[in-house]
């Protein structure tokens, strides 16, 4: 059962505001892979109900479509009777599911037999996906990107939160894909997103900016942490101007003892993350680091990490990528207080307003 085509909708910028609710009624697991913007789970399969209809289909397609309608309308029921006994009768609901297929149209049927205006989505979470790869290939090239450089510890993500407050355009990569782009980037307590669920987020940061203003970004690789960059973002980054932050050493050291403190109460997490780096630096070497971890030297063992390893690898890769960097704009900072971060995104920020 696929939706009538005057109940169907495709997918259009600005489309999703143009509803009260967005539902989407595949099963759970699915919606925690990546959804579209806001929408709400009402699935009219469980997880587990899903799995049993689909083992039931290999043996019965018929018994299969027999148990499924039967667990849909009960789950159809109970979301009448729940999520959705106070909606107003002016609701207007956009329902997909995988392919707008049998379950969306389902729900969608039942909703507008009630009274509300629903509608559903022409392809589903599948015309989604075809709509976000299509769309993180062709933005990029409408905004004009400038890139913040510095070696490990420099506050490049201070200088971003600054940039914010100071009224400046930003697109924190790391803060959508949930973690800080270095091999101790992880954040305590937080999961990366999937790799779709990232380019998701990637997507509506990038429809909010104004393509006539400047976005300041940090420069990073094509993985932050497990996800990857879209390759015209990261060919649009490599080609932008550059600022480079020249930050003292002590304050470098001073602002990943803050990044890093919550290693310094788990010294076991720190040393399997350190084991990872045995390929590039050997055992002997990564050794001498979990010692230092050991004893709660964590200073010095930050110090280290900037000699031997974060700053060799900046200077291969950066140099290497951003053809720009050699004629980046240099700013210095030479302490690790907000006020010297707020001082330099007010220069960036004046600079940027300048160039509209």
């Amino acid at each position: 059962m696929h939706a009538r085509a005057e109940h169907s909708v495709a997918i259009a910028p600005g489309l999703l505001a143009g509803f009260d609710a967005i539902l989407d009624v595949r099963s759970p697991a699915e919606y925690a892979e990546d959804h579209l913007p806001g929408a709400e789970n009402a699935p009219v399969l469980e997880d587990a109900e899903r799995a049993r209809v689909g083992t039931l289909y290999r043996a019965s397609p018929f018994e299969a479509r027999k148990l499924g309608a039967a667990l849909v309308a009960r789950n159809i029921a109970r979301h009448l009777e729940t999520r959705f006994a106070a909606r107003p009768r002016t609701w207007r609901p956009l329902v997909y599911c995988w392919r707008g297929g049998k379950r969306s149209a389902a729900m969608a049927h039942v909703l507008r037999e009630v009274g509300w205006d629903a509608k559903t989505l022409a392809g589903g979470y599948k015309a989604w996906r075809r709509y976000v790869v299509a769309r993180l290939a062709a933005l990029p090239a409408r905004f004009r990107f400038r890139v913040v450089h510095g070696m490990t510890g420099a506050g490049k993500s201070r200088l971003l939160e600054a940039l914010v407050r100071a009224g400046a355009q930003v697109l924190d990569l790391e803060a959508l894909a949930e973690h800080r782009g270095s091999v101790l980037g992880e954040l305590p307590g937080r999961a990366q997103p999937s790799q779709k669920a990232f380019e998701t987020r990637l997507l509506v940061a990038l429809e909010a900016l104004d393509p006539a203003r400047e976005v300041f970004l940090e420069a990073e690789s094509r993985r932050i942490g497990r996800v990857q960059l879209p390759e015209a973002l990261v060919a649009r980054m490599r080609d932008a101007e550059c600022v480079l932050l020249e930050t003292a050493r002590e304050a470098r050291v001073a602002l990943l003892m803050d990044d890093y403190r919550h290693f310094f109460a788990d010294p076991t997490a720190l040393a399997a993350q350190l084991d990872g780096l045995a390929r590039l630096h050997g055992r002997a070497r990564v050794a001498e680091w979990k010692a230092l971890a050991a004893r709660g030297e964590w200073r010095a063992l930050v110090a280290r990490l900037l000699e031997e390893h974060y700053d060799p690898a900046y200077r291969r890769s950066s140099q290497a990528h951003y053809a720009r960097l050699g004629k980046a704009r240099r700013l210095a900072i030479d302490s690790a207080e907000p006020a010297a971060f707020a001082a330099a995104a007010e220069e960036l920020a004046r600079e940027a307003r300048a160039t509209v």
